[in-house]
């Protein structure tokens, strides 16, 4: 395995400090055993997700898997999620999505896409002469 040669890529994610509902919650992107659970509760409205999601809509169309995502997400109880205030779970699920957005466009694609050129070439490796 090829070490990196950024000292900084190999450290932890600054946690995100938002303050909702009189409690100041650190965010961090999602980590691998998160995935499945954040992946099927997101999974009813990933087609609606855009660059800059109309959060309303999103909470008025699938506010039930809204709810589900931003509880896996924020790592908070469902619970605690349904009764914030609408505003409150707006910027809270902005949050939620610039932090894991980031982490999923700067660490996890870059290295998705080495993975993808390095399986490429193993699988092409050399071409057999034609006879």
């Amino acid at each position: 395995m090829k070490k990196p040669t950024d000292p900084l890529a190999v450290l932890p994610p600054v946690p995100v400090e938002i303050r909702v509902a009189e409690q100041t919650i650190a965010i961090t992107p999602l980590v691998l055993g998160e995935l499945p659970a954040f992946a099927k509760a997101i999974q009813p409205f990933t087609a609606d997700l855009a660059i800059e999601p109309d959060w309303l809509r999103l909470l008025g169309s699938h506010g039930e898997a809204m709810i589900n995502a931003m509880s896996i997400a924020s790592r908070q109880s469902r619970e605690w999620i349904a009764g914030l205030a609408l505003d409150e779970a707006v910027c809270l699920a902005q949050a939620l999505f610039e932090v894991n957005a980031d982490f999923f466009i700067q660490r996890v694609v870059p290295k998705l896409g080495e993975a993808v050129s390095r399986i490429g070439s193993q699988l092409s490796g050399p071409t057999p002469a034609s006879g």
